[in-house]
């Protein structure tokens, strides 16, 4: 049944959308991303599913955004001062936001987007590039201090660590031993880009 709307509480802007990324990841944790609705999450926040609607025009965008919202403060990535210890800190953190609802999400839209070509496009949308962004920003780093090439940083070269740790958490789950990161850094990424771009 659907909320009284006369009987909800009156909450706007910021406190309503909290209300639901709390309520959608609760409704996530609970019954995985296939069986989660709108409606339910409408129900659970307490709100009427039109107020989900006018923000989120479908299921994939509010989830996204609700796991983006959880995620901690998208600014630079650790400063270590060196480029491994910056790439395994990097990678450790995106280790542990797989470990968490954002795994979730990931396994459920790669599941759901899969079968239908819109659904890829919507997904691309949607995605901030996040962990690119940190990874360019952790091989720059190394370019200036003088560790590496400015041309071995490539976009091919930038994806390879986060695409290896995210197909190894799809075909192995969690949780992503650090022994895994620590060879994904040792035996591709720092030979990967310790070597320039040749042409």
């Amino acid at each position: 049944m659907a909320p009284d709307h006369r009987r909800l509480p009156r909450r706007r802007g910021d406190a309503l959308n909290a209300a639901i990324f709390r309520a959608a990841l609760e409704e996530l944790a609970e019954v995985g991303y296939a069986k989660m609705t709108m409606e339910r999450i409408a129900e659970r926040a307490k709100t009427g599913k039109a107020s989900l609607y006018r923000r989120w025009s479908s299921r994939m965008e509010l989830i996204v955004e609700a796991v983006y919202h959880l995620m901690p403060d998208h600014g630079l990535p650790p400063d270590t001062g060196s480029l491994r210890g910056d790439l395994l800190a990097l990678l450790r953190g995106t280790a542990d936001l797989l470990a968490g609802p954002g795994g979730e999400v990931l396994r459920g839209l790669l599941s759901d987007a899969l079968r239908d070509q819109a659904r890829i496009e919507e997904l691309r949308g949607h995605s901030l590039g996040l962990g690119r962004k940190a990874m360019r920003e952790v091989a720059l780093r190394a370019v200036r201090r003088g560790e590496i090439p400015a041309s071995a940083v490539t976009p091919r070269r930038i994806e390879t660590g986060q695409a290896l740790l995210r197909s190894h958490f799809l075909f192995y789950g969690v949780p992503i031993t650090d022994d895994v990161i620590t060879e994904i850094v040792d035996e591709v990424m720092i030979p990967l880009l310790s070597h320039p771009l040749e042409t």
